[in-house]
């Protein structure tokens, strides 16, 4: 099936890390659409996960249809090649139509003086005083400013724009999405309106673009953070984004995208509220919450399905280290809060369920584990038809948990404004 070519006003990128809940997730965009807001699905994957599972691109692709076709989704919807690079993209060509060129890895590193140099005169014209739309705030801009914003980013975008070109000599009918958000810098906004002239330079016709925000966003936990800050940042950031747009020659349609926002439950208010006022478009990423109500389905389903989640928790705490390396700068999860493997194997299926489910105010709720058992899911992966026979035996129990999260939790509060 053709996808269309429009990712729409606001998108949510929802992961499945096993292939198995794409109708789950769509029918959460089908309950938006009832509601009265349409909201465009792009599943998304990235080269890491594919190897942890050991999928191949085409996995998604093919669940991404299978669900489309069994809903009757009429709208676009995209599978989005997630977090690649020139070293990865290749095996992605033939099935995705959305691209997360990821650049944070360059950031800081130096672009030839030249460029630099060229860049500061190529965009003389914005030193001084800056007003933007939507906001009492004014940008200042100075040639120091035009000259340090390239030193640190100019030689990321421009391997952005050499992957884009890459994909393009490939293939048409995509979207490219730039993302900066993995670093440890949060960019400012009018670092983010360079970035933007900078990516305009490169002619790429970018349609999401994921900053990194203040505050810390872990792995599916909620956000950290002052957020009346977040929300003047957002802000401004959107603000910064119409500019671009009005002025850089970038696509109508180009909008933030919010990475790791799955259970981000505090901002968003915030970010409802600031896509209303400025009537902004927005991209909400979640991936691994899915994967977790996988399990949290299992545990309800009690008998064999529950035993597999206790022993996937034990396998997790034994390897805990292994598990957390490549995500350390992602969690925050205190060791001295991680049950006993012991003591998981004697829980109830309701026990189980409280400690994991994101309710933060439940009694039960223990972030650490959450934390833990987001990065765990290499031990379901190695589980093979263990694990798997147990999703579609139990697929019913796991859907509902899939969609309920995916709309109430994340879909009504950031699109509907509907409080959880």
């Amino acid at each position: 099936m053709k996808t269309p070519n429009k990712l729409g006003k606001y998108s949510i990128g929802t992961g499945d890390r096993f292939a198995h809940q794409a109708k789950a997730q769509l029918q959460a965009c089908v309950q938006a659409l009832q509601a009265g807001v349409e909201v465009t699905p792009v599943w998304n994957k990235s080269n890491r996960e594919h190897l942890i599972i050991g999928s191949q691109p085409d996995s998604v692709r093919h669940a991404a249809d299978a669900a489309v076709q069994a809903l009757g989704w009429a709208g676009s919807y995209f599978c989005d090649a997630d977090h690649i690079t020139l070293q990865t993209v290749d095996r992605f060509l033939p099935v995705c139509d959305f691209y997360t060129i990821d650049v944070a890895d360059a950031i800081g590193k130096p672009a030839a003086p030249e460029a630099v140099e060229a860049f500061v005169a190529r965009h003389a014209g914005l030193i001084g005083e800056i007003a933007l739309i939507g906001t009492s705030e004014r940008f200042s801009i100075t040639e120091e400013t035009l000259r340090s914003t390239a030193q640190k980013y100019l030689a990321a975008v421009q391997q952005a724009g050499a992957v884009y070109r890459h994909i393009a000599a490939a293939r048409d009918n995509f979207l490219p999405e730039v993302s900066m958000d993995e670093t440890d810098t949060a960019q400012t906004p009018v670092e983010l309106l360079l970035i933007l002239a900078a990516i305009a330079d490169e002619g790429i016709p970018v349609q999401t673009i994921a900053p990194k925000f203040s505050g810390r966003f872990n792995k599916g936990v909620d956000y950290v953070g002052d957020v009346a800050q977040f929300e003047r940042e957002f802000g401004l950031d959107v603000a910064a984004i119409a500019y671009a747009v009005e002025h850089f020659g970038l696509p109508q349609t180009l909008k933030l995208s919010v990475h790791s926002g799955s259970d981000k439950f505090s901002i968003y208010g915030a970010i409802h509220r600031t896509i209303r006022r400025l009537d902004a478009g927005v991209h909400l990423k979640t991936a691994g919450t899915t994967w977790l109500e996988e399990l949290i389905g299992l545990a309800e389903a009690g008998g064999p399905a529950l035993a597999l989640a206790q022993e996937i928790y034990g396998e997790a705490y034994a390897h805990r280290e292994e598990l957390c390396a490549p995500y350390a700068t992602v969690i925050d999860i205190d060791a001295n809060r991680l049950p006993a493997p012991a003591e998981v194997a004697a829980w109830s299926s309701a026990q189980f369920v409280e400690a994991l489910r994101h309710v933060p105010h439940a009694a039960g709720y223990n972030s650490s584990f959450r934390q833990l058992l987001h990065v765990g899911f290499k031990i379901a992966a190695k589980m093979g038809s263990r694990y798997l026979d147990l999703l579609e035996a139990n697929e019913a129990i796991i859907a509902r948990n899939v969609t309920q999260n995916l709309f109430d939790r994340h879909i009504a509060p950031v699109f509907l404004g509907r409080a959880q």
